[in-house]
Order: C-alpha cells, then sequence, then structure tokens
C-alpha cells in the first residue's frame, strides 16, 4: 500500500471517525479507515450458553480485564484485552481504562446519554476563575448539535436552563411516575430542579457508529475501511513537516504495512490517540501533551426503599421511570468547599433489591429482599473532575503491547473537590430522599477510581494559543496543518455531562471546516 496516497487516512471507527467519514465522504473526499480490532458479526460470531456450561459459571475469570466491571465471561471476549494490550500506573493511584476494538469501537456500547454542554463547562474559568475557556462556545456548537441530535433521535424535554441547554428533541412529555413525583416535588420545595433524562433512542436499538453513521459514508463510494490493523506511528515529510505516512501492523499475520495520505484524522480515543502521538514524536510543541487527563466522578450515590411499594403492594403506576438531576450548584451562588458542578442520575425500579444495600444476612436477609421486592429508589453521581496539568499520561519505554509497541502509562488522582462535590451530592439527594417519604437504605460518598466513568479526555487540548495548548479550535494540530484529532482528547473542560454528544458535534464541525480547507488547498 506504500505507493497509493489516500486523500484523508481515518484512525478509528467509534462515533468521532464515523462522523468524519460520514461528514467528508457526503462533500465527496474519499476516506480509508483502519480500525485495530475486527468487524463484529453477532449472527457468526455469537455462541448462546448457559452459565453452567461455563467454566467459571459465566463469572469473570480470575485475573482477567480487573478494570473492565462491566465484563463477565459471556462477554470477555469484547473488550481489550489487558495481558495483551497492556497500560501501567502507580498502584497506589489506579486507573480503570475500559477499552473495545471491534469495528464502531465504544459507540457499539455507549449508555446513550445526550446531554450538550454548557458555556458554565465551555466558559468555566469566565465563569469561577478556574482553568482555561474553551475556544469555542455554545453558540458555535449549537448548529451542530442540533443535527447531531437530529441522526441519533434524542429524546428529552425542554426546560430552560442555562445548564441544561435545550436541543433537538423528540419531545418527552410523559407523565412521572408516582415515586418520582413525589422526589420531583421534594426537589422543587429544596430549590433543586429535576427533569427528564435526555438518550438517544437511535434506531432498530442500536445507536452506534456501525448503523447511524458508516452506512452513510459507505454509500458514497468514497470510504474503504480495513479492519484488524494496529497503528504503530505516523510519520511527517522532512522537508514540509507535515504528515504524510502511517505505519500499522496486521493483529493477526503481524505483518508490517504503510500508507500514504494527503490528512490523518485521528479518532482513535482519547488515550490511544495520544499515545501514537507520543509514540510519534508529533504535534507536543507546547509540552502540554498528555497532560490534563479529565474525566467524570462515578460511584458516589444513594439507595433508598418506597414503602408504599413494598411487599408486592405498590399500586399502578407508582414505581419506574428516570429523571436527572442537572447542575445547580456553583450558577448563582458559590459552594462551600468545592467549584464547578455534579448532577445525579435517579432512577425508580420495580425490580429486585441489590442484597448489598440491606444490613442482614442469612434468613433475615431473604426476608427482606422479598419484601423490598420493587421499591428501590436510587441516585448515582455524575461529577466535573478539574483539569489539572499533574493529571497525565506518558509512555513507558519499559512495557510494550503484543505488537512491540510502548503503552501508556496514566497518572491521576481526584482532589478534596472531587471528594467535597460526591458528599455534597450524597447529602442533598438524601436530603431529598427522606422528603419525599422514601426509606435510604444505603449511601456511599466514595467515587470509584479515576476511569471508571469511561470518559476519558483531554490529553490533547484545543486552544488559541499553540504555547499552551495541541489542537486549535477546529481540533486541527497547531504544529501540522494536515493532522486533526477528532475524538474527546480536544477537551478543556469535561462537565459533568455525558462528552459523546459533544464528541460527534466537534468531529462534524472539524470536519466541515477539513472539507473546506482541502477544498480551497489550505491542507
Amino acid at each position: 500500500m506504500a505507493e497509493e496516497t489516500v486523500d484523508v487516512l481515518i484512525i478509528g471507527s467509534g462515533h468521532s471517525g464515523g462522523m468524519a467519514a460520514k461528514i467528508l465522504t457526503e462533500k465527496g473526499i474519499s476516506c480509508l479507515m483502519l480500525n485495530a480490532g475486527p468487524i463484529a458479526d453477532v449472527q457468526r460470531d455469537t455462541q448462546r450458553k448457559p452459565a453452567y456450561a461455563l467454566p467459571y459459571r459465566g463469572f469473570k475469570e480470575p485475573g482477567r480485564l480487573p478494570h473492565v466491571f462491566q465484563s463477565n465471561e459471556f462477554n470477555a471476549n469484547t473488550w481489550v484485552d489487558e495481558h495483551e494490550v497492556p497500560y501501567t500506573y502507580d498502584p497506589k493511584k489506579p486507573y480503570n481504562w475500559v477499552r473495545v476494538r471491534l469495528f464502531g469501537g465504544r459507540s457499539l456500547f455507549w449508555s446513550r446519554q445526550s446531554f450538550r454542554l454548557s458555556d458554565y463547562e465551555l466558559k468555566g474559568k469566565s465563569h469561577d476563575g478556574y482553568g482555561d475557556d474553551w475556544p469555542i462556545s455554545l453558540a458555535d456548537l449549537a448548529p451542530y448539535y442540533s443535527k447531531v441530535e437530529g441522526i441519533f433521535r434524542v429524546r428529552g424535554h425542554s426546560d430552560g436552563l442555562a445548564q441544561y441547554p435545550d436541543g433537538n428533541f423528540i419531545e418527552d412529555n410523559a407523565p412521572w411516575s408516582g415515586s418520582m413525583q413525589r422526589f420531583v416535588d421534594a426537589g422543587q420545595r429544596a430549590g433543586v430542579r429535576v427533569c427528564k433524562a435526555r438518550s438517544s433512542e437511535g434506531v432498530n436499538g442500536l445507536a452506534s457508529s456501525v448503523n447511524l453513521l458508516l452506512p452513510d459514508a459507505f454509500a458514497t463510494g468514497k470510504l474503504q475501511a480495513i479492519p484488524n490493523v494496529v497503528v504503530r506511528e505516523i510519520r511527517t515529510d522532512k522537508n514540509t513537516g507535515l504528515a504524510n505516512e502511517v505505519h500499522f501492523v496486521d493483529r493477526l499475520s503481524r505483518r508490517e504495512m504503510s500508507v500514504r495520505a494527503r490528512v490523518i484524522v485521528l479518532a482513535a480515543g482519547t488515550l490511544e490517540s495520544t499515545r501514537l502521538l507520543l509514540n510519534s514524536k508529533l504535534a507536543n510543541s507546547s509540552g502540554v501533551m498528555g497532560h490534563y487527563l479529565i474525566d467524570q466522578i462515578y460511584g458516589a450515590g444513594v439507595v433508598c426503599s418506597v414503602p408504599e411499594a413494598r411487599d408486592g403492594k405498590a399500586a399502578p403506576g407508582l414505581m419506574g421511570g428516570s429523571a436527572l438531576i442537572p447542575r445547580f450548584r456553583n450558577i448563582d451562588t458559590k459552594a462551600k468547599n468545592f467549584i464547578r458542578g455534579y448532577a445525579m442520575n435517579v432512577y425508580s425500579s420495580n425490580g429486585p433489591m441489590d442484597p448489598r444495600n440491606i444490613a442482614a444476612y442469612g434468613e433475615e436477609l431473604q426476608q427482606k429482599l422479598e419484601s423490598y421486592h420493587g421499591s428501590t429508589f436510587g441516585a448515582g453521581i455524575m461529577g466535573e473532575v478539574l483539569a489539572r496539568y499533574e493529571n497525565h499520561v506518558s509512555i513507558d519505554k519499559n512495557v510494550v503491547d503484543a505488537w512491540d509497541i510502548p503503552v501508556l502509562r496514566i497518572d491521576t488522582k481526584y482532589t478534596d473537590n472531587e471528594f467535597n462535590m460526591a458528599r455534597d451530592a450524597v447529602d442533598t439527594t438524601v436530603s431529598l430522599a427522606e422528603a419525599a417519604g422514601f426509606e435510604v437504605l444505603s449511601k456511599n460518598y466514595d467515587p470509584n477510581p479515576p476511569g471508571y466513568s469511561i470518559h476519558e479526555l483531554g490529553t490533547c487540548r484545543m486552544g488559541d494559543d499553540p504555547k499552551t495548548s495541541v489542537l486549535n479550535k477546529w481540533c486541527q494540530s497547531h504544529d501540522v496543518k494536515n493532522l486533526v484529532v477528532v475524538d474527546g482528547a480536544s477537551f478543556v473542560s469535561g462537565g459533568w455531562q455525558n462528552p459523546t454528544m459533544t464528541i460527534l458535534a466537534l468531529a462534524m464541525r472539524a470536519s466541515d471546516h477539513l472539507a473546506d480547507e482541502m477544498r480551497r488547498g489550505n491542507v
């Protein structure tokens, strides 16, 4: 392939890579996509087996995928094998890095929470003095958010809150369940707004790159894709400094190959894209590449019981449904011991109660589980993690993956700002639940380790100043103008929001701009 030069080479096939492929090919630009894993065929590649037929009865094999909390014996081969592609960290500062290399990437497993960032996140420094503003505002992203919401069919309710921007929704006007209405009313009395959640409905049960983006790109006849190839290095032309060649290895045969490209679009995911650039020694004149690693805090939360729903006595319509408390701290007034804010995912369930929430054992536990079945009401945090220079990734030259590519070392931790935020979230939710008449069974103040949210962001941040940022406002490298990074690496701050809608909007915006620049001959 070394003799062929493609117009645009896209590395990665998830939401960001799929969006780039869709926009560029629909504008007449030929693209080649490389993906590190196979194309999954559910009919061909899956087997149905009962738990008793598996060696570990469906539970996780000890020592396998220790950082992938979603994994079990049924789906273990879905996730990247940490023995094949390891990463390192200080044991005192653990990090959960969950990866998928199937064609479509993690878009296949997206939870579908669909939020816009607000200017409280995009212009956070202007609001509270901390960190850096993004070089763009909500007004710049809003047209792209609207298009993305249309493609992914986002259901939501318009609430008119600046910190929870409205969008192009399939309007959700369904009534609250009885238990949820009580919680909404308790929030109203306390001055805490409880809103409808916003979620992508997708098409035919899936809201991924492989069914909503890539089919449009392939339909143009302008996209080719190669699965099962692991990119090793991006190289540049010594005379122009432009990226012009990508070296990769066949995942199965270990054959080394390369392809030349006019433009390279990186969409491998925040940390994989950063790892590739660091290994390639590219685009880091600022020295900030790999720094400002952020995600969201998850794990802190509350589990309650609705007394009227116990012992099978729930009236029709009492239980069920979900809600969201959008950020309300540090909007008009300042919280006492933390900046920025959090949201709470709220749910009402008529299913079984998790036994971990009941302080009993043996026969007493069994009796309570039967009694509390169908009465669960809970909430969990999504909190902003501050962008700090010291939270970073680097190349560990002493460890390589299965293809002899040096791996990442991750060095990050939460601080008092995150812990204080989590405590406030739990205490506030407990207060609202008790005001609604619910019994609080358990509360957890401790967030899960960094990475648990699977929302790693920010290690190639955008900015107007090439001395303090890696990318410009179009997700284009300051140093290498024909290199564009369209995944979550460009984020300056993460907010409390699931970042997928923002990643998609940024990828659409960057690809629009790239197509125009290519047409003008500027790239």
